[in-house]
């Protein structure tokens, strides 16, 4: 299969940006931006004040201003993958299109300089990719089946 090279148009679904509702860490998020920008802080009301977020953008921005726990840069790729993992366990059509993009490498190409999650600019290779390699650790476990 081609690669897949930025998470737009079809492939959006694989966006961290793309609306999907699942629970992670007992609470019910929209999206797994928010999850992921509500883990950076401990304070368990300002989590469950990001859930209520409607808008990944707001969330990153919220997760810019909260409290960075103290061990961020050690649990955050453990974290982002549990999200991931559950992001699509939970969402059975999610899924679906995860587990039938094949081999496909997927890569987060993207233009807002973000190289430790993804690849910038879109193709260059120039990035860690680590949100690609986690869906794709998630894909071949058929989604977290």
């Amino acid at each position: 299969m081609d690669p897949i090279l930025s998470f737009w148009g079809k492939h959006r679904f694989l966006s961290n940006f793309s609306p999907a509702e699942f629970v992670w860490n007992k609470i019910v998020w929209k999206h797994s931006e928010g999850a992921y920008q509500a883990a950076k802080t401990l304070d368990r009301e300002t989590r469950i004040a990001m859930a209520e977020v409607a808008s990944p953008g707001a969330t990153k921005r919220a997760g810019k201003r909260v409290d960075i726990r103290p061990d961020w840069n050690e649990v955050r790729d453990e974290i982002m993958y549990d999200i991931v993992l559950e992001k699509f366990r939970q969402n059975p059509d999610l899924k679906a299109k995860l587990i039938a993009t094949g081999d496909a490498h997927l890569e987060e190409g993207n233009t807002w300089n973000d190289c430790y999650w993804g690849v910038c600019p879109v193709g260059s290779g120039n990035g860690q990719n680590k949100l690609g390699k986690n869906l794709m650790t998630v894909r071949q476990q058929r989604g977290g089946a």
